[in-house]
């Protein structure tokens, strides 16, 4: 693949910009985090999700880019990069990376192409969060907030629907009483099968599969996704049994024939986006795999050896593949996701 190399000016630049936009995306929930407050919609990826603003915030350039005088930073001594000492180069080492994420790699390639593969279904109609309060609402994951409908209400919509659910990640958490009137069983070893790009929760995992890989996809993709997320996060909650408008967000009736057209209509447009953001994952993913079959040290001539320097990394390949030991588990586990 064709080589970049990034000016120190151009780097820090490009580092500076990335680190900027994170702090405004992140604002709301470190300011939240620092007063022991939470907010529903807004904390979610955060804290289903398990990737830090810390995290988030660090940018990494992807392969083929050769970073100048970046060797005396701390980035050269983070995990899956390479220095050289004379030259004070740094890069991405993608034949570590491969070698310790290999199996990350190709499920994620595998989920993302399939789901691509197939057509976007739009009439669920977020009802997998009314699936998970149904007939327990004591137990529901927000009972800060009450339910729009009441528990009755609530019962009724879901016994008035046909549970179309088919993101597994969400399918888990529905109530004993909700798990059998779903369109289809839904397992972690089907997922690739189900998974479709209509979904709002498979949206915002596409955050999750970009930031997993990291440091082989630029930090620019992980926070397009990120803010994507956000976005279909808001559409969820909206469309939720919960009512949120004292947090400024307007229900999405998904009773009624209206909300149900505004749902599918939102669903879709998102939907769409978020396959571009599939497509540009697809594509990092393929550029990762041609550097690490031509890993030449690409740094200016020398007459004399130059120092490599890598960063010890785990020899043993780590699963993309969440893991779980029944289909309910509390949001914290997700985190090994």
């Amino acid at each position: 693949m064709e080589v970049v190399r990034l000016s120190e000016h151009e780097w820090r630049a490009r580092e500076a910009a990335h680190a900027a936009r994170v702090d405004a995306l992140t604002a709301g929930h470190r300011e939240r985090r620092a007063s022991g407050e939470r907010h529903p919609v807004q904390d979610f990826l955060f804290e289903y999700y398990g990737h830090t603003p810390a995290r988030l915030r660090r940018w990494h350039p992807g392969p083929g880019v050769v970073l100048e005088a970046a060797a005396g930073t701390p980035r050269a001594r983070w995990t899956h990069y390479a220095r050289d000492e004379d030259t004070g180069d740094v890069w991405l080492d993608t034949p570590a990376f491969v070698a310790a994420r290999g199996t990350a790699l190709h499920f994620t390639r595998r989920l993302l192409t399939a789901t691509l593969e197939r057509p976007m279904l739009t009439g669920c109609f977020g009802l997998h969060e009314w699936a998970m309060v149904y007939r327990q609402p004591a137990e529901r994951r927000h009972a800060s907030w009450p339910l729009r409908l009441g528990a009755d209400g609530t019962d009724a919509v879901v016994e008035s629907h046909t549970l179309r659910c088919t993101h597994f990640d969400a399918f888990r958490f529905f109530t004993d009483d909700a798990v059998p009137r779903n369109a289809q069983p839904l397992s972690r070893a089907t997922q690739v099968d189900d998974e479709q790009p209509g979904c709002v929760h498979a949206g915002m995992d596409v955050y999750r599969w970009a930031f997993k890989l990291a440091p082989a996809v630029p930090s620019e993709l992980v926070a397009d996704a990120f803010a994507l997320a956000a976005e279909l996060r808001t559409l969820d909650m909206q469309a939720s049994p919960y009512d949120l408008r004292a947090l400024g967000y307007a229900p999405v009736a998904i009773e009624t024939p209206d909300g149900k057209r505004e749902y599918a209509a939102r669903q879709r447009e998102l939907g769409e986006r978020a396959n571009a953001l599939r497509r540009r994952l697809l594509s990092a993913i393929d550029a990762v795999d041609v550097a690490a079959q031509a890993p030449v040290y690409v740094g200016p001539p020398a007459t004399t050896s130059h120092r490599i320097a890598r960063p010890a990394v785990p020899t043993a390949a780590t699963s993309a593949i969440p893991r779980a030991d029944s289909h309910r588990r509390n949001t914290s586990a997700t985190n090994n996701a």
